[in-house]
């Protein structure tokens, strides 16, 4: 699945489980509110391990510049694709299972040193694309004008609350 903008995708969106899609479908919303390219797919790492080797593999000749992962029950995700490359990940633990998440959560932040998983709370898809731009626009200008309005239209939004 590709994002509703066209172009080479920057950001690649996985999870391990069509259960998942309906939380990290605001990741894709978020993504496209601000023109990100982003591809969407579902590998599972325990019953797919060859194909998300190969997906990996493909993501740099493709572009791909930040990877969001979303894992509930497949916690082990981010960390398998951030051991597999250079790019940042971004680690999406959700809900489910035994402990309602906080195994994925406690997984996507312990990872081994030199294996890095940027972490956001449970079930924050949208907090995971933020955080994507906002390193996308680290060298892309108009994505850090974007972004900067985002900030202050959230703010104001805040302020008018009270």
């Amino acid at each position: 699945m590709t994002g509703a903008v066209s172009g080479d995708p920057r950001v690649a969106v996985i999870y391990g489980s069509v259960t998942e899609h309906e939380t990290m479908a605001h990741v894709g919303a978020m993504l496209g509110r601000f023109g990100v390219v982003y591809d969407e797919t579902v590998i599972s790492p325990h019953r797919s391990p060859r194909a998300l080797f190969d997906w990996c593999a493909a993501l740099e000749p493709r572009g791909v510049e930040v990877v969001i992962a979303g894992g509930g029950v497949n916690a082990s995700l981010a960390g398998i694709v951030a051991s597999h490359v250079t790019m940042p990940v971004i680690g999406v633990p959700l809900r489910g299972g035994g402990v309602a998440g906080v195994d994925s959560l406690l997984s996507m932040t312990s990872m081994s040193a030199g294996v890095p998983v940027a972490c956001v709370g449970l079930d924050h898809s949208t907090n995971a694309a933020v955080l994507a731009v906002q390193i996308l626009a680290l060298g892309d200008p108009d994505l850090r004008a974007q972004l900067v309005q985002f900030k202050e239209t959230f703010e104001q939004a805040a302020v008018t609350q009270f």
